[in-house]
């Protein structure tokens, strides 16, 4: 039967190809979506605990970490609070290192425990005007203590070389927080984030619980997951995908029945003389269903390519290039594939029926 499906799909290349490009079509926007919600999410993740902190604090709201602002007049009052040992205020650059969207430049406040955790390995510790390069960072651009780095519009003599075994922080750089506050065109009054160092024995869930009932414009997020969850792009990319699937369901779904029914209509000698040598109405349906779902894996295989194309360029449509890498992990791809199969049985189930209640006689008398 195999054979015979090939051999029906490749009678009718073009036909194929566009039910195909339908489904490629649909599959590919579902794995930009997930590609791009992956990358969002680990890029997130890694922003709540920088600096080895507890917990962060953001803007309640804000479209994703980067995009948060603090004004540095909330810290004193978050200093203040009982189960916080100690909080610094981080300004978070993206994009600035040309070559390397996905390192991240953070303005630290020099004495604050973040900038303490820096364990220099080459050079000096921070001072003003200078940069300072993680080890890994270096490493790609081969700089060290002397050397020259160009961040946005700047250049910055290379003061040190650090390592803190955290690698958002090792793959990227760090600058005096007044440095970084006019880098990212803020003013010497804001911050990205606050990070908290909480008193020993309290639970981070009762940190997160008390700053939040103190602070109701800030999210004060302990858990990376939370992280995920509390950016509005994230929750928008969800959202997105859950409509393209429908959509791809439904668009791909009539591609491929508008072309297997066309088929059909061409082909009825041919099934009605399978029946009459013995094909049972099963066997023809099974055959419906198999080139169905040969279109749609085609197009599947087509659209997941397709899709990581696209997922590369989403970033910078979106302004989150500076921080976010597409990632299509194997269950992205299974899901695809489920979309693909899914897409297939749609389209073939209004086929299959028809096919199901043909009569030979008259399919042959009609021809």
């Amino acid at each position: 039967m195999l054979a015979l499906v090939a051999a029906n799909l490749r009678r009718r290349a073009a036909r194929t190809l566009l039910a195909a490009a339908g489904v490629a079509v649909g599959v590919a926007a579902v794995v930009a979506l997930l590609a791009l919600s992956t990358g969002l999410n680990n890029a997130a993740s890694g922003f709540v605990h920088l600096g080895k902190a507890d917990l962060g604090l953001f803007q309640r709201d804000a479209g994703d970490p980067t995009s948060s602002v603090l004004p540095l007049a909330l810290l004193p009052r978050v200093r203040a609070q009982p189960e916080v040992a100690q909080a610094t205020p981080i300004q978070i650059v993206v994009g600035a290192v040309a070559g390397h969207p996905g390192a991240i430049v953070l303005g630290l406040e020099p004495g604050g425990f973040a900038a303490r955790q820096l364990v220099i390995t080459a050079g000096h510790g921070m001072a003003r005007g200078q940069v300072l390069v993680g080890d890994v960072l270096a490493s790609q651009l081969q700089v060290d203590p002397g050397s020259v780095l160009k961040l946005g519009r700047r250049r910055f003599p290379v003061g040190g070389v650090f390592h803190t075994g955290l690698s958002y922080e090792d793959s990227g750089a760090v600058l005096d927080l007044r440095d970084a506050q006019a880098l990212a065109g803020r003013t010497p009054g804001e911050a990205t984030t606050f990070a908290v160092k909480l008193r020993p024995q309290t639970p981070a869930s009762t940190g997160v619980r008390e700053l939040g009932r103190a602070f109701p414009g800030l999210s004060a997020i302990a858990d990376p997951g939370e992280a995920v969850r509390a950016g509005a792009n994230t929750v928008l990319i969800s959202k997105a995908v859950l409509l393209v699937v429908v959509l791809a369901l439904i668009i791909g779904g009539l591609a491929v029945a508008n072309a297997m029914l066309s088929a059909l209509l061409e082909r009825r000698r041919e099934l009605a003389l399978l029946a009459t040598i013995g094909w049972s109405t099963a066997q023809l349906g099974t055959l419906v269903l198999a080139e169905s779902l040969a279109v749609s894996m085609l197009g599947t295989g087509v659209g997941v390519l397709l899709g990581l194309a696209a997922g590369k360029l989403l970033p910078g449509a979106l302004g989150l290039s500076g921080f976010i890498s597409p990632t299509l992990t194997a269950w992205g791809v299974g899901r695809a594939v489920l979309i693909g199969l899914a897409i297939g049985t749609l389209g073939a189930i209004y086929p299959v029926w028809r096919v199901t209640r043909m009569r030979s006689v008259v399919a042959l008398a009609q021809t």
